[in-house]
């Protein structure tokens, strides 16, 4: 019979911890090993991994007609929404049967006419020929893992610069190459982000991490020169702070922002005169956080501070930023997410209820005086919950181009006519094997949290299949953290649930930014544990409103949303029918307080610097690992990745090692650790789905809703 192998064990080694009188026995600190290759932690490893497979084996069949269902779904031969830029469409394609896809473009014959949502890419033997630029899938086959991070083309589309990660560790090397004929352009710069922008088409700037994987430099690189030879443009000092790199709408700027968690300023260089170096354009001021667009004679900038908290924009002259014209007020009920900005347009992408809209506004001439913005004009949208996200536009043009989805709308590209208001569908994601979007139900429940807090939840069902009287298997996702709205977009594996009568809900907890800015400050620093008693209230709410019985909960969550699992799991421990903890970050204290490890410095102004009492005993109340008591636990599922650089794979190891010696039932705990890959798990398109036929496996196993033919006997 299946089950009979007894999970592995690890030994313990003492490590006592020592702070504010306080001592903390870690046995299991011995499985960290910054090198990745100590013999007996990599065998506790493989040694869970083994174990994982064993007690899955029964359900391998299963397993792999769940991820044939899911690939089944997808259209493996299609391209991307074209992307209209100057004289070519730009798009990327996927072939049938690989898992990476190609850079292409194609020439457009008649780029004297104005862009307009109308335009349609010619293809067939009369259309301009297809170039290929880059095939990821040729690059990839030299590597266990492959991940291009930014792909950009040179003002004057002659050159291609592009970063690609060959671990999953994030720590990118640079190439460029000839559009044209695809010979590389002088040698790769090696060790850096992806963060990567044109200076004009012979010079490129980047950035470089310091040992703690902190964006610290930005560096100006000046094409058939040496790495050595690059001008350093900036040096953040300051271990709290990052830095970020982007390019104006208009290319005509390149902005370096330092930023914290609550801080950001912004330097400013001008594209055509590189040699000049970075200007100050928006002081370091402690608490105000800006970003900079460009065009004409003035900058744009959004600013938020603690008295703006939802965000303001306004506008300066370039040779004179100290000046300041408001265009749109802060407002209680709106947050500002992002501006676009174009030669006639701003378009101002908000929330407010949770819901994300857009709002687009005329502008003045170029040079003509900037006034306050009177109303814009809405984009309006079908469902009553949705994801809207930004994607490149043409600066020149007066077509918007978004991205929207729903739990039920698949991923669609729409152009949107700035002066019309006309919107047209440039392409939606085709689903395979029967899908009907008519077939579910989206809805949105609001909830009371233990403090009288209005919790919103978004919900997606069959409605053919729901029964919607407690009996149901429910799935509740939940994150919370870093103000990271996590909307409700569609997912197509998450179809194999919907339509084996699953219920979808995504509790959007406070710490996450749905609400705006302090839905955010509401669930941090010395809130964060309303993170957790948010997602206590949304999963009883389910429960008592017959989406489901705790009988059939399952939860999930990843990252710092692991973090919430490993919460919610020692403080409510019956609540739950089965828990998938992905890359979770279980161990916050602990890694709180070791500065050397990748991001623990900028993150003090998220969870607190336990380096002083107060901190240290509320980190200590919630953080999983030093909270695993002597109870009865729910099946769990965690999962890791060896070269993760956000979570360190040790965390989710030690909380595996720590459940196993502690807790008091039978449920299952399974720990997967992928020893090829870091926080996002594999790289290829349908080595991802393979994660999501697991975890769907594991639950349903558990669930018992795994039909009888498809369980092997052992």
């Amino acid at each position: 019979m299946a089950g009979t192998r007894s999970p592995p064990v690890a030994k313990k080694v003492e490590h006592a911890m020592h702070m504010f009188s306080d001592v903390r026995v870690d046995n299991y600190y011995w499985l960290r090993d910054d090198s990745r290759c100590d013999p007996d932690m990599l065998s506790y490893l493989r040694a869970e991994n083994e174990y994982a497979d064993s007690v899955m084996s029964g359900t391998k069949q299963f397993e792999n007609q769940l991820f044939a269902e899911i690939r089944g779904r997808i259209k493996e031969d299609d391209i991307s929404a074209p992307l209209r830029k100057g004289p070519y469409y730009y798009y990327k394609k996927n072939l049938l049967g690989k898992e990476y896809v190609q850079h292409c473009r194609r020439l457009i014959a008649d780029n004297l006419s104005e862009p307009s949502v109308h335009d349609t890419m010619p293809t067939g033997p009369d259309a301009p020929p297809e170039h290929i630029i880059l095939d990821e899938n040729i690059k990839a086959q030299e590597h266990g893992y492959y991940r291009i991070g930014t792909f950009k083309v040179s003002p004057d589309h002659k050159l291609v610069a592009y970063a690609e990660d060959i671990k999953g560790d994030e720590i990118y090397a640079v190439h460029v190459i000839d559009s044209e004929s695809l010979k590389p352009v002088g040698q790769p710069l090696k060790g850096v982000t992806c963060y990567l922008q044109w200076a004009g088409n012979d010079a490129l700037v980047y950035v470089t991490m310091d040992e703690i994987l902190r964006p610290d430099k930005a560096w100006l690189h000046k094409l058939g020169t040496e790495q050595s030879s690059d001008v350093c443009l900036y040096h953040e000092k300051d271990d709290m702070f990052s830095l970020d790199l982007y390019a104006s709408e208009s290319h005509k700027y390149i902005f370096v922002a330092s930023e914290s968690k609550t801080t950001r300023f912004v330097f400013s260089l001008d594209v055509s005169k590189p040699q000049d170096g970075l200007k100050v354009l928006t002081p370091r001021v402690d608490g105000i956080d800006s970003s900079v667009s460009h065009r004409g004679n003035h900058f744009f900038i959004q600013r938020r501070s603690s008295e703006f908290y939802n965000s303001e924009v306004v506008a300066c002259l370039v040779d004179d930023p100290s000046k300041t014209t408001l265009l749109i007020p802060h407002r209680e009920s709106v947050k500002i997410q992002e501006i676009q900005l174009f030669r006639d347009h701003l378009a101002v992408f908000e929330r407010e209820q949770g819901l994300q809209k857009i709002t687009v506004h005329r502008l003045p001439s170029e040079g003509q005086p900037l006034n306050s913005l009177q109303a814009g004009r809405s984009v309006s949208f079908v469902d009553p919950v949705y994801k809207v996200d930004t994607t490149e536009s043409e600066f020149s043009s007066s077509v918007l181009r978004f991205c929207y989805s729903s739990l039920k709308t698949p991923p669609s590209v729409y152009d949107y006519d700035m002066d019309s208001g006309t919107s047209v569908i440039k392409k939606i994601d085709t689903v395979l094997g029967g899908f009907d979007a008519s077939n579910y139900v989206t809805e949105r429940k609001w909830v009371s949290a233990a403090d009288g807090t209005q919790i919103p939840m978004s919900i997606v069902y069959n409605k053919n299949l729901a029964k919607l009287d407690g009996s149901d298997p429910c799935m509740l996702y939940g994150y919370g953290s870093y103000e990271i709205s996590v909307d409700p977009y569609f997912k197509t594996s998450r179809l194999s649930l919907l339509d084996r009568g699953f219920i979808y809900v995504i509790a959007h907890v406070r710490g996450g930014g749905e609400m705006g800015r302090q839905w955010y400050e509401n669930g941090k620093l010395l809130k964060k544990k309303n993170t957790f008693t948010d997602f206590i209230a949304c999963a009883e709410s389910l429960i008592e409103l017959k989406y489901c019985s705790k009988e059939k909960l399952c939860v999930e969550g990843r990252s710092a949303g692991g973090l919430l699992m490993g919460a919610v799991l020692n403080m409510r421990p019956d609540l739950f029918k089965v828990v998938v903890a992905g890359v979770p970050f279980v161990d916050a204290l602990t890694t709180m307080l070791d500065p050397t490890i990748p991001l623990t410095t900028s993150e003090w102004e998220e969870w607190g610097d336990p380096r002083k009492e107060e901190y240290y005993f509320y980190m200590k109340s919630y953080s999983p690992v030093d909270n695993v008591t002597a109870q009865n636990y729910p099946n769990i599922l965690v999962t890791a990745g060896l070269n993760d650089p956000r979570v360190m794979y040790s965390e989710p190891a030690k909380f595996v090692a720590k459940l196993r010696e502690m807790k008091t039932d039978n449920n299952l705990l399974l720990f997967k650790c992928e020893l090829g890959a870091g926080h996002f798990s594999k790289s290829g398109r349908f080595e991802k789905l393979q994660e999501d036929a697991f975890k769907f496996a594991f639950m349903m196993k558990v669930l018992d809703m795994i039909p009888e033919y498809s369980q092997e006997r052992l």
